[in-house]
């Protein structure tokens, strides 16, 4: 464990700085996307349809979301406000909004280099790596590592709090939940592509949006303590509480961590599922992919944040200090958040957070296998049966171990993965971002013009975009009204 921390505080102290910059850097590179382009994320959401080897814009948000929200939602906020105090809550939101404009950058860039491989759309880190930065060691290496994190390293995270949650809402021993995982999730990846896109596009509004309205429940309930709590966070974030003042590098150091680990812009993982969707222009997925960071953090995580401060439903120590212990012998995780919801109703906290725990985090589960299997793709350039074969097995084998072993243990080998993989990303991103930018220009140009959207990088200087100009062929068109109506036509490239 000591080695493991030392390890994350080398990863990420420098990460909490890149990703805070790279953010504004993209914010004012965009203008302020995240704002002036808020009516275009819905309306894109909305519309649209999947082909053969392609899948819908709603369809890709649902597959990026499963894996967005999981367990840092609910247990990652709880250990976020435990260690940096309400403060963090402000630094996430921070994050979460600078973020947004690093997912469009990323998200676009999936999109303008994703290639048809076996007749179905793959794209992510290693591929706008090599194509756009023509650097395919580094490619190759990245694929390696998000291998690693998504197949060794972050799964235990999902499976360690659905057995906690479940031992503690129902006394189930964790290798019995791990048993059940196991079966449930094989029965999943081991099944058609079809099928793992169905599930998530089902389960994960559902989830999310029943988690969202217990929280809002909560607060209704406490409406009189809301401005105290928000009292609380603002002025912690800045060092001007007088519990909390002390303490404002770990609010902005644990805000931003556990932002980045909820939301993962800049990590990258979104990208796989991003660039699979099928749209008439890379923008277009990238505002959706930046509307992904607003449901994650802004909505969900801050939900929970708030709802755990304002029923003080949370301890904080710090660097072996004590500050607050409303909860004696309450360790920080899933158990804040189940008190808080028990305010609202005595015994219904514990069995709704294992529920939405459990739900957070098989879809997780689910979409780690997918972005495992798009680096596969990436490494051997087809559907290489004995690696998928060995991936599933080896992702199974993960999901069970994580059951049994320590939290601490589990969350500290899950930083370092994300950590690991953020860098080598985020750093990338920085000399990538120009044909992100201009085809966000591109893109503003098209919709003030009116009329239909289409993408043609020749004419913007972007080269390897083989997708785009395949034989000829174009994905279909957009229609630019007022609505942003969607309109597809013509045929996969």
């Amino acid at each position: 464990m000591e080695i493991l921390q030392r390890i994350n505080d080398v990863i990420w102290n420098p990460l909490v700085v890149l990703a805070l910059g790279s953010g504004l850097l993209f914010t004012i590179a965009t203008r302020c996307l995240q704002i002036r382009r808020f009516k275009d994320m819905i309306s894109l959401i909305l519309h649209g349809k999947s082909e053969a080897g392609e899948i819908s814009s709603f369809q890709a948000l649902a597959l990026t979301l499963s894996s967005r929200v999981g367990v840092a939602n609910i247990a990652g906020v709880a250990t976020a406000v435990a260690a940096g105090g309400p403060g963090a809550l402000f630094w996430m939101a921070v994050v979460a909004f600078l973020g947004g404009a690093t997912a469009f950058i990323e998200s676009t860039l999936a999109q303008i280099y994703k290639r048809n491989i076996d007749g179905e759309v793959r794209g992510g880190i290693p591929y706008y790596i090599e194509r756009g930065l023509r650097l395919k060691p580094l490619a190759t290496l990245a694929a390696i590592i998000g291998l690693c994190v998504y197949g060794f390293f972050a799964p235990g995270i999902q499976s360690n709090n659905i057995a906690s949650s479940f031992s503690s809402a129902f006394g189930i021993a964790p290798w019995v939940t791990g048993l059940i995982l196991v079966a449930l999730l094989g029965y999943i990846i081991f099944g058609r592509r079809k099928r793992l896109i169905r599930f998530v596009e089902y389960v994960v509004p559902f989830m999310a949006a029943g988690y969202v309205l217990v929280t809002l429940l909560v607060l209704a309930v406490n409406i009189t303590a809301i401005p105290e709590a928000l009292r609380v966070i603002i002025s912690s974030a800045f060092g001007q509480d007088s519990v909390f003042g002390g303490i404002l590098g770990s609010a902005v150091l644990w805000g931003v961590r556990r932002g980045i680990f909820s939301n993962v812009a800049g990590v990258g993982e979104g990208t796989f599922g991003a660039a699979a969707a099928r749209v008439s222009h890379p923008a277009e997925q990238g505002l959706v992919q930046c509307f992904s960071i607003y449901i994650d953090t802004l909505v969900v995580c801050m939900a929970t944040g708030v709802m755990i401060v304002l029923t003080g439903s949370y301890n904080v120590v710090t660097d072996g200090v004590t500050l607050v212990q409303n909860l004696p012998g309450v360790e920080a995780g899933p158990a804040f958040t189940q008190t808080a919801v028990d305010s609202l109703l005595d015994g219904f906290g514990s069995i709704f957070v294992a529920i939405s725990i459990a739900l957070f985090a098989f879809t997780t589960l689910v979409a780690f296998y997918y972005i495992c299997e798009s680096n596969l793709f990436y490494i051997f350039k087809s559907r290489h049966r004995i690696s998928m074969f060995c991936l599933r097995v080896v992702l199974l084998i993960m999901t069970f171990f994580g059951t049994v072993q320590s939290a601490d243990f589990i969350w500290a080998l899950g930083d370092v993965g994300y950590g690991s993989l953020g860098l080598v990303n985020m750093i990338c991103l920085l000399f990538l971002a120009r044909p992100a930018l201009a085809a966000l220009r591109d893109y503003d140009r098209q919709r003030s013009q009116g009329g239909p959207i289409t993408f043609v990088p020749e004419e913007l200087g972007i080269q390897n975009a083989d997708y785009w100009t395949q034989d000829g062929k174009r994905p279909g068109h957009l229609d630019t009204s007022d609505n942003v109506d969607v309109v597809r036509s013509g045929s996969s490239a």
